[in-house]
């Protein structure tokens, strides 16, 4: 008889319990729903493939109560107003180049790439280990917003040009698609910098409306079409030894979400980081081999021009580390780094790949 008690004690008990977890559990994962802007259009399957990535990861780590969806450039904003449509609520989140932004403030070239700056390890390196992603959150607050790395499309190439650059007198009066923070040394070296979205490259380009162009890197370029329209891809592209993303998010949205689902997109913008810069990583070189087939002339900046470029950059940074205290701490902090990161990366990295590259041109 004590044990049939026991036995209906224990089954009311756990009967019980399991009435109070079941909605204990359910408050804990409640359903949302999130949009996301991206500045790529669907054709770059890697960047806005990323995004799709993204989310997709987002919904399997809440068991599908998290649910976000992308949007490409142009279907709720242009590529270039996502920052905008995060900071007043538009949408709650977006995936963009902070760098697009360096017109509200120079600074936010720091989240994407600085010119003569870092390669994509050092980049990462920097923003999660050396203070670099807390000191772009101060800048973002300032816009309501909050932003996580995401992809990066490694170093980037340095662009499609009508005309052979043979050196500094070629970029007088040049106008040259290029984005962010660069081009105001484009400028300050006498060329005519224009900051266009991805999709419109082409047809100013096509036009002549623009001289030359940068976008990523063979892949993308490749499918953007620009070999059918300037044959001189030049490398490398100084500008961008990174091609950093981010995921940025408004703060008061992000603020309600629990504490959880912030884990959840701080997870997937990992993961997102590891899929996009490996896949580019896989598809340039066979990409690379496809452009020269089709026509693509491959050539190196010459040293007059890189040399005249970096002197130029260092004398803006300088400008503006007087003037701006966002700017003047992520360059103190990113060039410290730097020196000795390129320290490092010459005694394993630089070492290591120069031999192999000895040996393969043996063989």
């Amino acid at each position: 008889m004590k044990r049939r008690d026991f036995l209906k004690v224990t089954g009311a008990g756990l009967a019980a319990s399991t009435a109070v977890a079941a909605p204990a559990i359910a408050q804990s994962m409640p359903e949302v729903r999130w949009r996301l802007a991206a500045s790529w259009p669907k054709a770059l399957d890697t960047l806005y493939g990323g995004c799709e990535y993204f989310c997709k990861r987002v919904a399997e780590v809440t068991d599908n109560k998290f649910q976000i969806q992308p949007f490409a450039a142009g279907e709720i904003v242009p590529g270039l107003q996502v920052l905008d449509a995060v900071s007043n609520g538009t949408v709650e989140m977006g995936n963009t180049a902070l760098y697009y932004y360096w017109g509200k403030n120079p600074a936010f070239t720091f989240g994407t790439s600085l010119p003569f700056g870092l390669n994509t390890r050092a980049h990462i390196s920097w923003l999660l280990f050396g203070g670099g992603t807390e000191m772009l959150n101060d800048l973002l607050k300032e816009y309501n917003t909050i932003g996580l790395p995401t992809g990066s499309t490694g170093a980037q190439m340095g662009g499609w040009f009508r005309k052979e650059i043979k050196g500094m007198d070629d970029f007088k009066g040049l106008k040259f698609r290029v984005g962010g923070f660069a081009g105001t040394i484009i400028a300050k070296v006498g060329g005519v910098p224009q900051q266009i979205a991805g999709g419109d490259i082409y047809p100013a380009l096509e036009k002549g409306t623009i001289d030359a162009a940068e976008w990523v890197g063979p892949y993308d370029d490749e499918k953007l079409g620009f070999v059918k329209v300037a044959k001189y891809y030049y490398y490398p592209g100084w500008w961008e030894g990174t091609g950093q993303g981010h995921n940025v998010m408004n703060l008061d949205k992000w603020n309600a979400l629990p504490k959880h689902y912030q884990a959840a997109i701080e997870t997937a913008s990992r993961d997102t980081f590891t899929w996009v810069t490996g896949k580019y990583d896989y598809v340039n070189p066979p990409a690379l081999k496809r452009l020269l087939v089709a026509g693509a002339i491959l050539k190196p900046f010459p040293q007059e021009v890189l040399e005249a470029c970096y002197n130029a950059a260092n004398e803006i940074y300088a400008d503006l580390s007087k003037s701006n205290p966002h700017f003047k701490k992520m360059y103190t902090s990113l060039s410290a780094f730097r020196n000795e990161s390129l320290a490092w990366m010459q005694v394993a990295e630089l070492s290591y790949d120069s031999f192999m590259m000895r040996m393969r041109t043996r063989t």
